[in-house]
């Protein structure tokens, strides 16, 4: 390109294309939940359109340094230009509030179970930001054990990637492994990171709730099971 500020923009343009469609699809969930239809299948079906549309996914919220971080630099910036960038705002609020919705669905399927979010035990499964890594940084997970530990739960995390996590006050270690024993011993498990080594069919088959942000048992059905963006 022509410049180094033009180089910056380009960077800046992706990561908030990101940012704006990953609003769009989390806005779609949460629209899809309060209808009675299924989020992914309606993704699933708009990504068979040749032409005209990129897939992107709901989850759990935002993490890394780039997407969740350097839209805002942009928004900054305009805002010492007297112009507000509205489309960086709008999605910088869908995804912020995410973590707080995934929080919700768990108060709401412990309720629907007759079991109240305090004291409950609950077992978090994926810290890191996003699938087959271990960086943790801005990991929407770390929101979510927060507001869980603030509401009084019992908190433990499962990630083969991530050993420990420090942060606040809190410090935790990773479990070892999964088995039917430990899964059962937990009043929900909460899916916000699919990394690929999770048996996940061990996790429907032996938990006693399922909270899934990801859409990791789409081949799986039970009243044990609750969706991010399905009805």
């Amino acid at each position: 390109v022509s410049s180094t500020e033009t180089a910056e923009m380009v960077k800046l343009l992706e990561n908030t294309f990101r940012a704006i469609n990953i609003g769009l699809a989390n806005e779609v969930a949460i629209m899809c939940e309060k209808l009675g239809v299924n989020a992914w299948e309606v993704i699933d079906a708009a990504a068979t359109k040749p032409f005209g549309f990129m897939k992107f996914t709901p989850g759990p919220g935002l993490g890394g340094h780039c997407i969740p971080i350097d839209p805002y630099y942009l928004s900054w910036k305009l805002k010492t230009l007297d112009y507000d960038a509205r489309f960086i705002k709008l999605a910088g609020e869908i995804n912020t509030s995410m973590p707080k919705h995934i929080v919700e669905l768990i108060i709401s399927f412990l309720n629907e179970h007759s079991k109240p979010i305090k004291k409950s035990k609950i077992l978090i499964i994926g810290v890191a930001y996003k699938k087959n890594i271990n960086d943790c940084r801005e990991s929407p997970a770390l929101d979510i054990i927060q507001l869980l530990k603030d509401l009084g739960s019992e908190i433990c995390y499962y990630d083969p990637y991530v050993p420990s996590i420090n942060f606040g006050e809190f410090n935790y270690e990773s479990l070892k492994s999964l088995d039917e024993n430990i899964l059962s011993g937990f009043d929900a498990a909460v899916i916000i990171t699919d990394h690929s080594a999770v048996d996940y069919e061990q996790i429907a088959s032996n938990s006693n709730l399922v909270i899934d942000t990801r859409n990791a048992l789409k081949n799986h059905n039970g009243k044990n099971i609750l969706r991010l963006g399905e009805g």
